[in-house]
């Protein structure tokens, strides 16, 4: 192993395999398994449970930085709620995205009433440190509630037809969903899926609004900002 490669203290394997790793299984709907298999196919002997570790290890805190290195969110935010089942009981993924289709949060609940709603509203507005100038939401009253004691100046517009940015972003949780045949617990739900949604729309553009031009020098700086925050170093 060359030794100006970049390393995570306690960890045998160099950073850079261990980020394209953790890279593959939230961009990519892949298991575990399958992340394996492909390192294996590169001469990369690990297992599927070490991989497993580094994603708990390393997703949350690259998703962190990602976050903080995104641009100020739109002014218009899209709520919406979808149901999740896990160990047969019902919960609800409370998700926000922007104008833009960029999510912004996400919350694992078991209800979706006023209570919920106003949860996700103090989530939203401590971790984003920003407020906006409307929300979009279909017609769950709780949003109304929520809105109104925490968001009064804010404009509501409710509307099933509106919301499409809302609900299409759902997509590539039901693929991990299924991929992973189902999560194990809530805890396990909002662990994964609150860095999957940070990494997964870091690397997925809105592409059908590009140019191919603009679209590889947008891909070109997800690549370098990933390479800066997980210390890759590339070969001189």
């Amino acid at each position: 192993m060359p030794p100006d490669r970049a390393i995570y203290p306690g960890f045998r394997f160099p950073a850079e395999i261990i980020s394209h790793a953790v890279w593959l299984y939230h961009v990519f709907s892949l298991s575990l398994r399958d992340v394996e298999l492909i390192l294996a196919e590169r001469g990369i002997t690990v297992t599927h449970e070490s991989i497993r570790q580094w994603g708990l290890r390393f997703g949350a805190d690259f998703a962190r930085k990602l976050r903080r290195r995104r641009p100020k969110p739109g002014d218009t935010w899209h709520l919406d709620e979808v149901f999740l089942r896990i160990n047969g009981v019902l919960h609800y993924l409370w998700r926000a995205v922007d104008q833009h289709g960029v999510v912004l949060d996400i919350l694992i609940q078991d209800r979706r009433n006023a209570s919920a709603a106003k949860r996700f509203f103090k989530r939203l507005l401590a971790g984003l440190k920003y407020k906006p100038k409307r929300i979009v939401t279909d017609g769950l009253r709780s949003y109304g509630a929520a809105r109104r004691e925490i968001l009064p100046d804010v404009r509501h517009r409710t509307s099933r037809y509106l919301n499409n940015r809302a609900e299409n972003s759902h997509r590539p949780t039901r693929r991990r969903e299924r991929q992973m045949q189902r999560f194990k617990s809530p805890e396990h739900a909002q662990r994964f899926l609150s860095s999957h949604a940070i990494i997964y729309g870091h690397f997925r553009p809105r592409r059908h609004l590009m140019t191919a031009d603009q679209y590889r020098r947008t891909r070109a700086k997800a690549f370098r900002v990933r390479r800066q925050e997980t210390c890759v170093q590339l070969p001189a």
